[in-house]
């Protein structure tokens, strides 16, 4: 079958120089004296997407993603290898790239058609099915420079996808909208699936990964980490992630604080039952047996209260000797992004070695900040060693999900800070 887009052992380097002056030095001399480093954003990446394709690109920041989507794009060319692209590209990339803020709206849906290849007329008869997806109003007749970035993602993605594209290229631009957009951004990327337009998506937010990818490609530090199918690699990305994070809230044992008196790891019951199991991993020496989350009166909760108190009650098994116990959880949104996570060493607790058939149960006590409405899903984990050496005994995704009710203020963004209000009013004002 041909390809969509074939990269072979593709790398991409940038100069780095310590001083403007070391620049220009080069450059008089014909690179003749050296005055750069290289620095290799890409190494020796190959693979190819199939048409129809909708092929994912994930990783941390400054791993290659952008510049990866550069390249198909055109807008840069490879140091080394080649890069083959099949059809007409459309690409999301940085915030209003593409765009002169100085024009308006209108001027550059015009521009960024023709430079697409499109005619006068057939943007005409395109233009209020474009205006229809970006819903900016009037500002559509106003200059860029004005817009607001939600505003500018808006108009950039109903351009990107009305010009009729074979491949589309879609960076993490779709996060600056709102939920609202963002849903109808999605089931737009859904729907050129099913066209069989050919994706190529960057994304941060791994359920929009989980959901839309077919294949996905895992870059570490400019290098292929994993290549497969979606699943399997976002659950070895997201195992990474978790240990990274342990290794960054590292406490040692040997100066970590001994355990309080009285600290309390078996609770008066056991969380009897997993609900939900997405993904699974580790070596299974020890097993989560269950999780509960209990509302203030220790009952079972389906509903999360902003600005509340609950508890996480998770339970493990060992079936094998545990020296270095450590159990926790990771708090995940609606978008499958990582919130909010801690584990007993993290809290400074030194658990007791675990027997083959020990039983313990953790309760983790929780003031809930007031989060906007949404699902949030806990994945409880048990592990052995420290926060940066230790080994996985057991990880569950997602394996209980709760909605978050309302509440009685509004949320603006994902949470409400705490905060005392002061105002201080001239005398003259007060009568």
């Amino acid at each position: 079958m041909a390809h969509a887009i074939r990269f072979e052992a593709v790398s991409k380097s940038y100069p780095i120089y310590r001083s403007p002056h070391d620049r220009l030095t080069e450059l008089a001399t014909f690179n003749r004296a050296k005055r750069h480093t290289d620095f290799w954003a890409l190494r020796d990446i190959t693979f190819d997407v199939q048409p129809g394709e909708t092929f994912c690109v994930i990783g941390e920041n400054g791993s290659g993603k952008s510049t990866l989507l550069q390249l198909v794009a055109g807008i840069l060319q490879p140091t080394q290898g080649s890069v083959d692209v099949a059809g007409r590209v459309s690409a999301l990339l940085e915030l209003g790239s593409g765009f002169n803020p100085d024009f308006s709206g209108r001027d550059n849906v015009y521009l960024n058609g023709a430079i697409l290849g499109l005619s006068s007329a057939e943007i005409d008869r395109r233009y209020s099915s474009i205006t229809a997806f970006a819903e900016i109003g009037d500002f559509i007749h106003q200059p860029v420079k004005t817009y607001s970035s939600g505003m500018t993602v808006r108009l950039a993605f109903a351009v990107a996808i009305h010009v009729d594209p074979r491949i589309l290229l879609v960076d993490e631009a779709l996060a600056v909208g709102d939920i609202y957009f963002r849903q109808r951004c999605m089931r737009k990327v859904h729907e050129l699936r099913t066209q069989g337009v050919t994706i190529l998506f960057v994304s941060h937010a791994i359920g929009d990964v989980k959901a839309v990818g077919h294949r996905t490609i895992w870059l570490d530090q400019g290098r292929v980490r994993e290549l497969g199918a979606t699943d399997s690699v976002v659950v070895k990305y997201l195992a990474a992630m978790a240990e990274k994070d342990s290794a960054y809230l590292q406490l040692k044992k040997q100066t970590a604080p001994a355990s309080p008196r009285g600290a309390v790891f078996q609770a008066a019951r056991t969380a009897q039952r997993v609900p939900n199991i997405d993904h699974r991993h580790g070596d299974r020496r020890a097993e989560i047996t269950g999780i509960e989350i209990l509302d203030p009166h220790g009952q079972p909760t389906h509903l999360l209260e902003p600005s509340s108190r609950i508890t996480v009650r998770i339970s493990a098994r060992a079936h094998e000797p545990i020296a270095l116990p450590n159990i926790g959880f990771m708090l995940r949104n609606h978008l499958g992004v990582d919130f909010a996570g801690t584990n007993t060493v993290r809290e400074g607790y030194e658990l007791p070695p675990m027997h083959p058939g020990d039983i313990y149960t953790v309760d983790f006590h929780l003031d809930l900040p007031a989060l906007y409405p949404g699902n949030f899903s806990f994945s409880p984990a048990i592990a052995d060693g420290t926060l940066r050496n230790y080994r996985m005994c057991d990880w569950i995704d997602n394996a209980i999900t709760l909605q978050m009710g309302h509440g009685e203020g509004q949320v603006y963004g994902y949470l409400h800070l705490p905060c005392r209000v002061e105002v201080y009013v001239p005398e003259e004002d007060r009568a």
